[in-house]
């Protein structure tokens, strides 16, 4: 499959893969280490109020995500509608969450294989690409969490910080993986 430019389309995928798997935990430790931090400094006393009010309100009410929420659909779609139990969808969850991101980092290794522009911004123009397809369209329309339009705007920074880092890890540990491939 290499071709006289130096291209190979297997190797750009498992490069992508390789990557999007890392930037997946990459991106899960950021979340647990700045997220929190991030989301802090850019609410407004307003914001900050309600959101800390909610928080109050949802103390003791454990939280079901959206991976959470897909690996339930995806164990009823194969069995004929059994649902996880909370215990499975924490085991579920992140699963779903390592699995799509090495999708991704798949697919994006494939585009950078062959394009520039996919790789334009060190892997931050598909961060971007994918928590506006992923996190802005696709899990709102799904119905596994609500509409982001219904969040304030600096609800939606940690997110995209994530995702940025997502972006950036893939591409960072794409082109190692691939200058040994």
């Amino acid at each position: 499959m290499q071709n006289g430019n130096g291209t190979n389309l297997a190797s750009g995928v498992i490069a992508g893969a390789v990557g999007g798997l890392v930037a997946s935990w990459v991106m899960n430790v950021f979340m647990e280490n700045v997220g929190s931090k991030l989301q802090d400094a850019v609410e407004t006393d307003e914001e900050s109020a309600e959101a800390a009010w909610q928080q109050a309100m949802q103390a003791d009410v454990p939280k079901e995500d959206a991976t959470m929420k897909t690996a339930d659909a995806l164990v009823g779609a194969v069995t004929g509608g059994r649902h996880l139990s909370w215990e499975e969808k924490k085991i579920g969850g992140p699963i779903v969450h390592y699995a799509f991101g090495t999708l991704m980092g798949g697919l994006y290794g494939a585009a950078a294989e062959y394009s520039r522009v996919a790789r334009l911004g060190n892997g931050t123009l598909f961060g971007t690409a994918l928590f506006t397809g992923a996190d802005m369209i696709a899990v709102p329309a799904l119905n596994l969490s609500s509409s982001s339009g219904e969040a304030p705007v600096s609800s939606l920074a940690t997110p995209y910080a994530a995702h940025l880092v997502y972006g950036a890890t893939t591409e960072f540990v794409r082109r190692l993986v691939r200058g040994v491939l």
